[in-house]
Formats: C-alpha cells, structure tokens, sequence
C-alpha cells in the first residue's frame, strides 16, 4: 500500500550568479477596457456573404430601399444615395474573404438596380430606361461614394487578412534542392 505524500517537494536550488548578467521582468500591462461602441459592434450580426450573396443582398436592399423612399417622400434622391453609402459598406463588411473582390463591384449594381423606382421614367420600356440612365448620370456622386467605401472596406479588410496569414521564409521545401525549379510542361 502506498503512502500518500506529507511535504511537498523541493526544488533545486539555482546557483547564485557571481557577476553574470541581471535579468529584470518586466510587469504585464494591464488590459485596457474594451470601449462601448466595439462591444455594440461586435453584437451586431457578422454574416459571410459570397459574392453572389453580397449582389443579391445589396440589390434586394436598395430595390426595397427605392420603393420606400418613392412612397413615402416622392422619390428623393438625396435620401436614396444617403441610404446607398451604409448599404455599400454592409456589402463590403459581410462578403467572405474569397470574395472580396466583388464587394466593389456589386455596390453600383445595387445602385443602378434600386434607382429603377426613383428614376421618374415615363412610357414604356424605352423612356424607363433613359429615366435609369439619366439618374445615374445625375447621382453619380452618392455612386462613387459608396463604391469608394466599398473599395476603401474591402482593401483594409484585404490587408489584414494578408497580415494574419503566416509568411514565408526563404528557405526550401523539404524533399526538394534548394536550386531546382518546377519543370512543368
């Protein structure tokens, strides 16, 4: 039968050091208070689109957004593209990573598609379509804005992504001389 142990065990003691080097620790930083504006943030839902996803969300979004603005205020331009910008940066805050590249792509489409019930065109297919085309040419501004925020979203997102992704050294793969080049052919 094994008796349990009484005393608790000893470590070595460490030689004293005669005129080695001194090592200081240095204390740990206290963590600073998370601010309030990113933990409401980091509630918010946090979606990853693809790219097909993000155009279809920013169509459907601003398409609904261009007919509550022609019911309720008349079609105001000025609201539509006020309400362009926020919808440009959910686009490019929820595409995945893969797809980054369409977050500024999909932006003015959603643009063009949600300006068809503010446009204010008259007749038929035709006159609605130069309606389309005049509005776009006019509201050009709230178009790169919110495009601009979409590419400005996405390139910081791209950058940070390429930061947290571990980099590689010089040296040569395994299994492989260090001078030898792929010979495909």
């Amino acid at each position: 039968m094994e008796q349990p142990r009484t005393s608790t065990p000893r470590r070595p003691k460490r030689p004293a050091l005669a005129d080695g080097p001194v090592v200081y620790q240095v204390p740990a930083r206290p963590a600073r208070p998370t601010p309030p504006v990113v933990l409401a943030l980091r509630r918010l839902p946090n979606p990853r689109l693809t790219g097909l996803g993000a155009g279809l969300f920013g169509a459907a979004s601003m398409l609904a957004l261009g007919f509550l603005d022609r019911l309720l205020l008349d079609g105001s331009a000025v609201l539509f593209g006020v309400l362009f910008l926020p919808v440009s940066a959910l686009i490019a805050l929820w595409v995945r990573e893969a797809d980054l590249v369409t977050a500024p792509i999909c932006a003015p489409i959603a643009f063009a598609v949600g300006i068809v019930p503010i446009s204010g065109g008259t007749g038929g297919f035709g006159g609605q379509t130069m309606g389309v085309v005049t509005s776009l040419a006019v509201h050009a501004g709230w178009l790169y804005g919110g495009t601009l925020i979409a590419g400005l979203i996405t390139c910081v997102r791209k950058v940070r992504a390429m930061n947290r992704r571990p980099r590689r050294t010089g040296a040569p793969r395994p299994g492989r001389p260090s001078g030898a080049r792929d010979r495909r052919g």
